[in-house]
């Protein structure tokens, strides 16, 4: 029997089925028909952080970050960068502290840049900083 994995569409966020070995296979969304991997991180509000964190199977990376934080602007390049070596192996998004602070509480972030890592709706791993592409590379596969 064939493995099948929850992928949350990064765009409508409808929760689709696929063949863990078809994840590669440039999947597309069975409602809105986009990619459901296009090698770029999306920006979450509370309710797409929340259908990812809970529908997703595979780990989901979220960039905490602000509009006036001078590092998470710096960082943005790198992690979309990261984000197109990783799909579809990690799902990579971003939550503006700023507009989404229930959720920045939810998680104590006290300082942004912070990424964590989760699984199947877990906190795994945490880091604050800024990080290069590379850094967010390795430290994303040592998670997975």
């Amino acid at each position: 029997m064939t493995e099948s994995i929850n992928i949350v569409c990064p765009h409508c966020l409808a929760v689709n089925r696929i063949a863990a070995q078809r994840l590669g296979d440039h999947p597309i969304c069975g409602k809105c028909k986009n990619k459901l991997f296009d090698g770029k991180p999306h920006d979450l509000n509370k309710n797409g952080f929340d259908r990812n964190l809970n529908k997703s199977g595979i780990p989901l990376v979220v960039d905490f970050w602000a509009s006036w934080c001078g590092p998470c602007k710096v960082m943005m390049p790198a992690f979309t960068q990261a984000a197109a070596k990783l799909e579809p192996n990690a799902r990579l998004v971003r939550l503006n502290t700023e507009l989404e602070q229930e959720v920045a509480s939810r998680y104590a972030i006290r300082a942004i840049p912070t990424m964590i890592m989760f699984k199947a709706g877990k906190e795994v791993q945490r880091e604050s900083g800024a990080m290069t592409a590379k850094h967010i590379i390795d430290w994303v596969r040592s998670g997975i």
